[in-house]
């Protein structure tokens, strides 16, 4: 397994797509059934790559991680060679991941307790594991609006 198995809510979530996996192996209802009951492993293998193809779906889509720590915020813009990350360093004990630390930052971008850092990083040799890697220390896939609203802002 490449990435981690999905939750049970996630597969409950795609549970057409799963049915649809089952139908390109040939796999009826019945017999996923039976391999469930005489086949477990076999059965776990199933659930396995197909985990596998959605998270690599997914991974492929995504263009914009963001992860916000107590005094940190990492946006990441994942472009085909490379990911350009912007971090916003906070100097003073404000929380931002509490609504009013949040409101606190937005209100006081240019104070001096605000730095903004931004360097480009490379991908290993499988793009796609750095960005499961980061999303599983907590990133969040976005469609990148505060990533290219402090891009424009520090650019």
């Amino acid at each position: 397994m490449k990435y981690r198995r999905l939750t049970k809510e996630q597969f409950e979530e795609l549970h057409q797509e799963f049915i649809n996996f089952l139908a390109t192996q040939s796999i009826t209802a019945d017999e996923w059934a039976n391999l469930k009951t005489n086949k477990p492993e076999l059965a776990e293998m199933e659930l396995d790559v197909f985990s596998d193809l959605i998270w690599e779906g997914a991974l492929n889509k995504a263009e914009y991680l963001e992860h916000f720590a107590p005094q940190h915020m990492y946006l990441f813009h994942l472009k085909e060679d490379k990911m350009h990350a912007i971090v916003v360093n906070l100097k003073n004990d404000v929380d931002i991941t509490t609504q009013e630390g949040y409101d606190w930052l937005r209100e006081n971008l240019m104070d001096d307790n605000v730095e903004f850092l931004q360097a480009d990083k490379a991908y290993s040799d499988d793009k796609n594991v750095d960005k499961f890697k980061m999303i599983e220390q907590g990133a969040s896939i976005t469609k990148g609006e505060l990533y290219n609203y402090f891009y424009k802002l520090i650019n």
